[in-house]
């Protein structure tokens, strides 16, 4: 399989769908396929004319097994060490991203899997999905985000629960605990996905990557810190054209034109 044939790409009004194309592998994570993802990932932080990314996984299995054990066995342990940068960078430059992530996990979700999840914003599971980081079953421990993403979305407890133990969740067990924003039948996961983009896709881009910025490094700070950041990021939206025509829009009765600007 080619490097273009494990990652799909799709386009419509404004949104993106990137599908993990590994079916007959769980769409686990090999070397190609994190190549892929991190060169789009790359090329979609310039384009202004997509305004949310939607990663999901084919077929109707696997959303994302974690990484290529198959894989793994042949690698050194130099090759290994650099999987591991390479995973964990990429998810970072996906939570880091000036653009919404909508994860729509489909199916199975283990480690990387998990943690690709995890990276994303807002996450969208199907009722047949089950998540976990299971790393600590193969007597590692999650390498790509997960001991700091999890806790920061379940808490510290529940965190270390799901680790120490490697145990997976259903979809009703995630959104339960915060892990997932919603569940919904297999069958209707995409159509969620595109209508919560589509909804995104009516706000203002300068808005939500000044709001996206605030949540993600306030977060890591303490309030005061957090406000100021805020602030500064507020400061952003108030000369553009964008807020000019919200309130025109509002002031008409209309719904906005928002160009970006």
């Amino acid at each position: 399989m080619t490097e273009e044939q494990v990652l799909l790409a799709e386009e419509k009004d404004g949104i993106i769908t990137l599908t993990l194309n590994r079916p007959q592998a769980m769409n686990s994570l090999n070397f190609s396929l994190l190549y892929s993802l991190r060169d789009q990932v790359e090329a979609l932080r310039f384009r202004s004319d997509i305004r949310v990314v939607i990663i999901t996984g084919a077929g109707d299995k696997a959303f994302c097994s974690g990484a290529d054990l198959k894989e793994r066995v042949t690698l050194s342990p130099a090759q290994v060490k650099e999987y591991i940068f390479t995973i964990r960078n990429l998810f970072t430059s996906i939570e880091l991203l000036n653009k919404p992530v909508i994860a729509g996990v489909n199916g199975v979700a283990l480690g990387g899997g998990t943690e690709l999840a995890l990276a994303s914003d807002i996450r969208i599971a199907s009722l047949s999905a089950t998540m976990g980081l299971t790393e600590t079953r193969l007597a590692i421990i999650p390498g790509a985000g997960g001991t700091q993403r999890l806790p920061r979305l379940v808490g510290r407890g529940k965190a270390k629960e799901l680790i120490f133990t490697g145990r997976r969740v259903d979809a009703e067990e995630a959104l339960k605990i915060g892990l997932v924003n919603k569940i919904c039948d297999k069958d209707s996961l995409m159509t969620e996905c595109r209508q919560m983009a589509a909804m995104i896709c009516e706000t203002g881009p300068i808005a939500i990557e000044q709001a996206k910025y605030a949540i993600n490094y306030g977060i890591e700070t303490d309030i005061h810190t957090g406000l100021a950041i805020e602030s500064n990021a507020y400061w952003v939206t108030i000369p553009t054209e964008d807020r000019l025509e919200g309130l025109a829009a509002f002031r008409e009765k209309r719904k906005p034109v928002y160009k970006g600007k």
